[in-house]
Parts: C-alpha cells; sequence; structure tokens
C-alpha cells in the first residue's frame, strides 16, 4: 500500500495496480519463468515514464516494460515495477504513402500492417506472434519472422526513434537537436561508446566476427553491429537499443520503413524423403526467389496428422521425411507466373517424394500455413497436464543445417523428449525446437539443465550458430551470452550496460547476468488445475481480441490466475486465497463477456468464456438454479414484464427528466449488485403484430431482446416491420407466428451458467421451430446473429434427439438472409455515400464478415470498418450490469469513427447497438434498416 500511494503522486490511482490479482496476472509472460511484481504501472505519456524513472533510481526499485507479454525467454517479468505498456500507446502514422510507419510500442503488428494495406506496404519483421506481438516488443527483441531474414528486421528497417534512457534524458533521432543534446548531456557514455569503436577498429578479428555473426540470424547480447554500422553515438544507441530486450531504454516511438505487401502469392509443401534432400534444396530454392522456405521435420508432420484435408499419402509418409512450406511471391501475376516458370527447373531436379503443387488459392495457401502454424500449437494441446511447454530458437549455418537437426534429434533421443519437434526458417538456418517438460522436481530441472548443456555445446561448438537467432537473449540464454561472444565482445556488452544503467534498475537478469544458473531460476509452476486451464500454453495470443483487456484481466490472465489460487491452496496459505477468490469474482468472472473470440486466435482453441460460464454454474445454489429454471418455462410472462419496466422507465424518463432513470437502477444496483443499470438507449418493443399464413416462404423469429426493446429513435418502424417491408419488396412472404412469445436461444440462461434452463428453452423453441416450419421445410430466419450463434452453438449440448430435430431446421441467420434471399430480389435505387459497420462476434464466429460486407457495398457507395472493430462487451446484459466493460471495449473503435461520415452506422444485434450508440454518440441500428432505406 505504502508503495502505491507513493506512486499515485505522479501516476493516477487507476492507472497504479497492487492488488494480489493484479499482481498475480502479470507474474507470467508467455515464457516458463515466473517473478510477481510489486506493482503494474500503466503511463499514458513519456513524462510519466520519465517519472518512473526517476522513482526507480530514488528508490532503487527496478523497472520492467512490458508490452504484448508474448517474449518467450523471460524478458518481461519482474519482481519490481512492471510498466504495462501495452495500454494507452496505440498510435501509428503512415507517411510518405505507406513507405514509413511511424508507431508506438503498444500497437500490434498486424494492426500496423492493417493500417499500411491500402498502400500495399506492410512492416519488415514478420514474426508469427504478430496479431499479439506489439511494437516495443517487436523493436526490443530485434523481431523478424518468416520471410524478413536479417535483411528486412527491425534493426535494418529502422528510419527514426524516440526513447528515453535510465536518467530520465530523452531524444529524438528525427530531430537534428537530439544529436548535439546527446553529446552534451551524454558525454560519458558517448566517450565509451566511441572508446569501443576505436578498439574494434584496431581489432580485425572481433570486428570480422561481429560482421560474421551479424550475415545470419542472431539476437545474443547487444546489437554489436551498431558499433560499425553508424558513427554518431546517437545513431550508435537507438540502434542498440533494437534488440536489447529493455535492458538500455524506453521505446517512446520509432519510424520504421516498410516493404511492398506482394498481393500475388503461390504456395506449395514440398516433400522429401530425409532431412538432407530436404535442406539440399534450400540453397538452389533461394537463389531462383523462393520468399518462404520453412522447414518441417517428420516429427513435427506427425503433429499435426490430426488435421482435416491432408493428403492421402500423408500419414504414410517415411519416419526419415521432412518437407519444405515454399512460397513465391510476386508484385503482379505476370510476375509471378515469371517466378514460377524460372523455378520449374530446379524444382523438377529435386528428389521430391510426391509432385509440387504450387497454388495460388487463397483457402489452399491458408490450408498449407495452417499445417505450418498448427505445430507449435499441437505439441502445446496434447502434452501432459503440468508440463511446460519450450520453444528454443536456434540458428546454424545453412550449409550445415541438415547434419545440425540430425544431431538435434539424437540429443532428443539421449535425453527422452519423445515428443520432441523441429520446424522454422530454412532459408536463414533459423530453426525451433519444442519440447514439453516439468519443472516442478529438482530431477526433471537437472535434465532439462544437462540437455541445454549439450544443446549450447552442440550450437557453438560443433557448427559455430548461435543460440537465439529471432526470440531475444532472455533469462534463459543470458547466463551464455559470453560463451557465444568470447571474453572481450562480452565485456563491452557490460561496460555498455553498467554506463547507461549503473544501478542496473532497467530490467535486471535479462542479457548481462552473471548467475551461470539464472537460466533454470525463477521457473513457472503449471499446478493441474482443470482441462481448459492445463491445455493453457500462457502465450497471450488471446488477448487483443478480448473486451476486458482493458478493464480487468484477459484470457490468459484468467487462466494464470486459475493457477495462481491452486498453488495458493497447495501451499495452505488461505489468507491469500480467500483474497485472491474474492477478487477474481469481479475481474474474472463478473466482466468476461463470454463472447469467445478468444478462441479464434488460441492455439490450441481454448474457449475461456466457456470455462468462465462453467465456473458461474458452479456458484449458483440450487434455489438459484430452481428460479431459473422457472423463468425459463414461464419466459413469456418474463418477457411481457420486462417490456412493461422498460416503457414505465421511459415514461418516468420523459415526466421528470433524462437522468430519473439512470438515477433509480443507480440506487437499486447499490442494494442489489445484480440490479441492471439504465442505458438512454433504452425503450420498449412496439407491439408484434403476428400474421401466421398458410403461403409462407419463410418463419420470422424475432428474437427476444428485439421483442422486448425497441428502437430509442421513438418515430423508427420497429425492426419487425421492417423486416416484412423489405421481404414485401423482395416478393418473399413471411409468416410471424402466434406463438412466438415465451421462445428464446436460451442465451441468457447458459451465459450466466444456468445450463438447466437454457437446454429447457432451447429445446422448447426446437419443437415449435419444427411445428413453424412444417418439420423444417420451411426455412426460419433469425434476426439477431447473436442468437443464431447461440442455437448452432449450444446444440451439442442438448440431448441427441434434439441434436436430431435441430438438423431437420433450416435456421438461417439474418446476414444471410439479406445476402442470399434479399439482395438478389432488390433494386438498390439511392444507396448511401458511406457507411459503418460493426460485426458482433457471432458474426466473426459464424464467418459471416464478407457477407456482411458485401450487403453494405450493395447498398452504399463506401463502407467502413473499424481497424479496432470487435467485441463491444455487452455480452446480452453484461453492459447493463458493468457498463465500464463496454466503455472499455469499444473506446478505439469509436475513436476511429471522428474520421468517418455521420451517414449510417449498422450492425446484427440490438444490445450491440445500443453500446455502439452510447459509447459513440451515432445510432447504430439492424443492417435491415440500410435495406430498406436504399430499396424501393
Amino acid at each position: 500500500m505504502e508503495l502505491q500511494k507513493r506512486l499515485t503522486q505522479f501516476i493516477d490511482a487507476t492507472r497504479v495496480k497492487t492488488a494480489l490479482i493484479d499482481i498475480m496476472a502479470y507474474a507470467g509472460d508467455a515464457g516458463f519463468y515466473e517473478l510477481i511484481p510489486k506493482a503494474i504501472v500503466q503511463p499514458v505519456n513519456h513524462h510519466e515514464v520519465k517519472d518512473l524513472f526517476a522513482f526507480s533510481q530514488q528508490n532503487n526499485i527496478p523497472l520492467t516494460f512490458r508490452a504484448g507479454g508474448t517474449s518467450l525467454s523471460g524478458q518481461s517479468i519482474t519482481d519490481g515495477i512492471l510498466v504495462d505498456i501495452g495500454k494507452h500507446w496505440y498510435k501509428v502514422i503512415p507517411a510518405t504513402n505507406g513507405h514509413s510507419v511511424t508507431v508506438q510500442p503498444g500497437v500490434t503488428g498486424s494492426m500496423v500492417n492493417t493500417y499500411l494495406k491500402p498502400f500495399g506496404r506492410k512492416i519488415g519483421p514478420d514474426p508469427s506472434s504478430i496479431s499479439a506481438a506489439m511494437m516495443g516488443g517487436i523493436l526490443s527483441n530485434n523481431a523478424s519472422g518468416m520471410c524478413c531474414g536479417v535483411v528486412n528486421n527491425s534493426y535494418h528497417t529502422l528510419q527514426t526513434v524516440h526513447f528515453i534512457l535510465p536518467n530520465g534524458n530523452d531524444y529524438n533521432t528525427a530531430q537534428e537537436h537530439s544529436y548535439k543534446l546527446f553529446e552534451e548531456q551524454e558525454s560519458v557514455l558517448c566517450n565509451v561508446l566511441q572508446a569501443i569503436v576505436g578498439s574494434l577498429k584496431n581489432n580485425s578479428a572481433l570486428t570480422e566476427k561481429i560482421r560474421h555473426k551479424y550475415k545470419t540470424k542472431n539476437t545474443v547480447g547487444y546489437s554489436l553491429n551498431a558499433l560499425l554500422d553508424y558513427e554518431h553515438p546517437l545513431d550508435i544507441m537507438a540502434h542498440l537499443l533494437i534488440g536489447a530486450e529493455g535492458t538500455l531504454g524506453f521505446i517512446a516511438e520509432a519510424t520504421l520503413l516498410t516493404l511492398p505487401n506482394h498481393p500475388c502469392n503461390a504456395t506449395a509443401m514440398l516433400y522429401f524423403n530425409n532431412i538432407q534432400d530436404a535442406c539440399n534444396a534450400i540453397i538452389p530454392l533461394t537463389n531462383i526467389g523462393a520468399a518462404v522456405l520453412e522447414l518441417m521435420d517428420r516429427a513435427s508432420l506427425k503433429s499435426v496428422e490430426h488435421l482435416k484435408g491432408l493428403p492421402s499419402f500423408y500419414p504414410n509418409l517415411p519416419n526419415t521425411a521432412a518437407a519444405l512450406l515454399c512460397e513465391f511471391q510476386g508484385e503482379n501475376i505476370e510476375n509471378l507466373q515469371q517466378q514460377l516458370h524460372t523455378a520449374q527447373t530446379v524444382i523438377n531436379a529435386l528428389p521430391l517424394l510426391h509432385e509440387a503443387a504450387f497454388t495460388q488459392n487463397a483457402k489452399e495457401r491458408e490450408f498449407y500455413w495452417k499445417i505450418r502454424k498448427g505445430m507449435f500449437p499441437s505439441v502445446g494441446a496434447v502434452r501432459a497436464a503440468g508440463t511446460t511447454v519450450i520453444l528454443e530458437d536456434i540458428a546454424f549455418p545453412v550449409e550445415k543445417l541438415a547434419a545440425a537437426v540430425l544431431d538435434l534429434q539424437n540429443l532428443f533421443t539421449a535425453f527422452n523428449y519423445n515428443n520432441a519437434i523441429i520446424f522454422g526458417h530454412a532459408k536463414d538456418g533459423n530453426i525451433h525446437f519444442v519440447i514439453t517438460q516439468h519443472l516442478d522436481t529438482q530431477v526433471e530441472i537437472d535434465r532439462y539443465d544437462a540437455f541445454m548443456q549439450a544443446v549450447i555445446n552442440l550450437v557453438l561448438n560443433k557448427y559455430q550458430g548461435a543460440l537465439k537467432a529471432e526470440h531475444g537473449t532472455g533469462r534463459n540464454m543470458a547466463p551464455f551470452v559470453e560463451a557465444e561472444w568470447g571474453g572481450e565482445a562480452y565485456e563491452m556488452m557490460q561496460q555498455i550496460k553498467a554506463t547507461i544503467d549503473p544501478k542496473n534498475l532497467l530490467n535486471p537478469g535479462v542479457i548481462i547476468n552473471a548467475d551461470a544458473k539464472a537460466h533454470i531460476k525463477n521457473l513457472k509452476q503449471l499446478p493441474q488445475v482443470e482441462a481448459e486451464v492445463d491445455k493453457c500454453i500462457e502465450c497471450g495470443m488471446c488477448e487483443h481480441h478480448c473486451p476486458s483487456k482493458h478493464v480487468t484481466l484477459t484470457p490468459r490472465q484468467r487462466i494464470q490466475v486459475r493457477r495462481q489460487l491452486k498453488k495458493l491452496e497447495q501451499a495452505g496459505n488461505k489468507t491469500a486465497y480467500n483474497q485472491l477468490t474474492k477478487e477474481y469474482q469481479y475481474s474474472g468472472l463478473d466482466t468476461c463477456a463470454t463472447d469467445g473470440l478468444c478462441q479464434s486466435e488460441c492455439p490450441v482453441e481454448i474457449n475461456t468464456g466457456e470455462l468462465v460460464k462453467r465456473l458461474r454454474k458452479e456458484q449458483h445454489s440450487s434455489l438459484q438454479k430452481n428460479i431459473a429454471l422457472s423463468l425459463a418455462k414461464q419466459y413469456a410472462f418474463a418477457e411481457k414484464t420486462a417490456r412493461v419496466a422498460i416503457a414505465t422507465g421511459d415514461t418516468l424518463n420523459h415526466i421528470f427528466g433524462q437522468k430519473t432513470m439512470p438515477a433509480i437502477t443507480k440506487t437499486l444496483k447499490k442494494i442489489i449488485p445484480n440490479f441492471p443499470l439504465w442505458m438512454p438507449e433504452l425503450s420498449a418493443a412496439k407491439k408484434l403484430v403476428t400474421n401466421p399464413t398458410k403461403d409462407e416462404a419463410v418463419v420470422y423469429f424475432s428474437a427476444c431482446i428485439n421483442r422486448i426493446m425497441g428502437s430509442p429513435t421513438k418515430d423508427k418502424k420497429s425492426i419487425q416491420s421492417t423486416f416484412v417491408n423489405v421481404c414485401n419488396k423482395a416478393g418473399i412472404t413471411v409468416t410471424i407466428p402466434n406463438n412466438i412469445f415465451g421462445h428464446c436461444c436460451g442465451q441468457p440462461f447458459s451465459s450466466k451458467g444456468f445450463n438447466e434452463a437454457a437446454n429447457y428453452m432451447a429445446q422448447k423453441t426446437i419443437d415449435a421451430m419444427l411445428v413453424w416450419s412444417n418439420n423444417g421445410a420451411i426455412p426460419v430466419v433469425c434476426d439477431f446473429t447473436s442468437c443464431t450463434y447461440t442455437f448452432v452453438h449450444n446444440v451439442s449440448h442438448l440431448p441427441k434427439e434434439y441434436q436430431e430435430k435441430f438438423a431437420q431446421l433450416q435456421l438461417i441467420d439474418i446476414v444471410s438472409f439479406c445476402k442470399a434471399y434479399l439482395l438478389p430480389k432488390l433494386t438498390i435505387t439511392h444507396p448511401k455515400e458511406n457507411v459503418v459497420l460493426h460485426p458482433t462476434c457471432a458474426v466473426q464466429k459464424m464467418h459471416l464478415q464478407e457477407d456482411f460486407s458485401a450487403i453494405a457495398t450493395a447498398c452504399s457507395k463506401e463502407i467502413t470498418i473499424p481497424k479496432n472493430a470487435g467485441c463491444c462487451g455487452m455480452a446480452g446484459d453484461r453492459g447493463f450490469l458493468f457498463p465500464e466493460l463496454t466503455h472499455s471495449a469499444t473506446l478505439l473503435e469509436v475513436a476511429e469513427l471522428q474520421c468517418s461520415p455521420n451517414i449510417g452506422c449498422y450492425s446484427t444485434g440490438h444490445t450491440c447497438e445500443m453500446a455502439l450508440t452510447n459509447a459513440s454518440g451515432r445510432q447504430y441500428e439492424s443492417i435491415l434498416y440500410l435495406i430498406d432505406e436504399v430499396t424501393s
């Protein structure tokens, strides 16, 4: 508490986190080390960062900066103050027609590429974690990836950088005056750097060693090539920061040169009888312009044999087999065809097991990449509970790669790593190997230590390779930096670190570490908890999708805290266990939107939303379950009651002022915590007029939320009237069943963990739909995509009888209906100039984005989908209970709308539309209204 009090003297208290749940949630990153921080601080500008540096120096408390936390080598953990710059540092500014881009450290690499896409450009680094890895880490680890090699990595594409040193001084290489200022204010550092440069000029052997080592991928230690590549101390310092893993300073902003993003690609899997044949093909394929060559050994190929769509010969590949994922890239189709034509002679001469079938088909290419990218998660998914997935990253001279891989496989056998796999970036001699390891006994730790010592000997002494090619030195290779570079070079690195950070307070223990056993200390323990938790490899790929990431916890952190609870329980620490359990209720359970988008990026396909629903279920008493079931059985009455309540509230607001209901519900929530808050966008639905007919073409199932809540624009037609109207225009006859009231997909219950009530409701509605649709002969259209998804997703939880009944139905979502049924029969007479779209979670999970965009494209001259569009956090009713969730979830998406004309905003979910309307001040409504407005 004392630390928090002192920090809040210069950082807003909402951005200083010292609660038990916060420090536990930030204790680990994607690596296999763990340290519990004293506090987590989220600065918003460089002035606050300078204040943090001063505080650190004055109080001798270490600082560590973290962006995405996808680091695999323990670079972003600390037992001091963890500075979370994954919040608030989002700026992306393309310049010079996209040939350069200025970024802040808290934006993901994929988001930067999204901004560059209209220019046909991309950043050079292309790590496989680019959708989650943030620019702070990409720069600080000198990230590269599958295509960029050693030419287009972070170091070589850096143009300018604004950074802050531990002494609080900041410099910007884009500003001419910074050069003179650096000389004046950092005279000691300038002298040290110039002295090292001078010594290198007189040491041809070491100079040649540095040049040689950077001809291949190498991220071990500091970027000593900066001492040879640049003359002015400021330029040297700027490039030393690249790959310094946050140990020398803070990168506040950087400008990178970009590369062409070639739109035409052809990809093939090349299968060989053995590793030697595959590796012999690398140089010839590189010489003819292959942009990508990804090597996979037989063990890695076996790890993805469960994937559907593999060729029939795949399971029968020889035990010695290997493969190369080969891709050619062109700026146009003619250029690509020329490359393929030139390559054919070389490819025909390769000893392939099966013919090379290059494809330009997007889905086929995506599947090839799915094979390659699925290897790491496949091992993670099937590993024994309680084991850690360790992904290591080494490089060998390409001409020695085959022999090195065989030697590494022999080490796997010698140390009993029987499920280890090897894959990697063959063009660069850069391979990754994956092992699974228990770290909970000394015997297992000793086995890992002995294995790593053998790997280090193999890489350095036998093959003169690099211990780290692209993942950074981190804690696991810090003890071996001197072994790789030698005493002279290591002494230079020590001198640089000591001069810049004399108190060793900036990310200590990373890169420069005198402890020979640092790589086997502070190891992360993964106790067995439950199926979803045990499966998690804590990579952080899920986090950028999470609507609660800026307000409480991310999916990864929800799982990490579950593990921390188990460790406290095992240790018998009841006080801390009870405290953490109490804090987890709000941060872990209450504010989870359970939208499930986390699963879309999770390498092992964990749906943390489903975990939260199950945990909510376990909290329910028998009485609560019975009440929920009774409510489901009387849902028509509940639906009517809710509609009357909203109408009453609307009337009270009209009579006494618009602040009346917000004040009343806020007071009631203090008494009843689960009481929903009033939103200004709330209004009661207009009376639904049913029209059962005998010659219907479609059955219209209007979701209960649309039957209860109406448009906040009082003179608007109801969504039901709008649906009927557009169908009439298209010549489609619609029936709205008389007994539609009281039927629901079950989501209001399933989202809260009341599974029995949810299943009862789903079964009741399926039975009704079968009657309405003449046993499935007539399509049933649902006007709320989230409800459609709930039916489709939750049917697997129903008895087999109801799974078979549901299979009889032709349930069509409103998006698919508009695209396939309405648009072909309608004439767009007056399209809008511009519309803004919000693709809901359900639209994304049902892969309806293309149809959704196609509808808007047909109805307007231009469409805008915000780059930060994601889950709005409403989660049905969650936004009524915790408005801070929706506010946080929509913040970046809404910020983008400032540049969009206010023509019309559309989505496919009423509560989502309410949340976006509330957050943006713009009226969001169903895509049906757009179709109705532009047709006659």
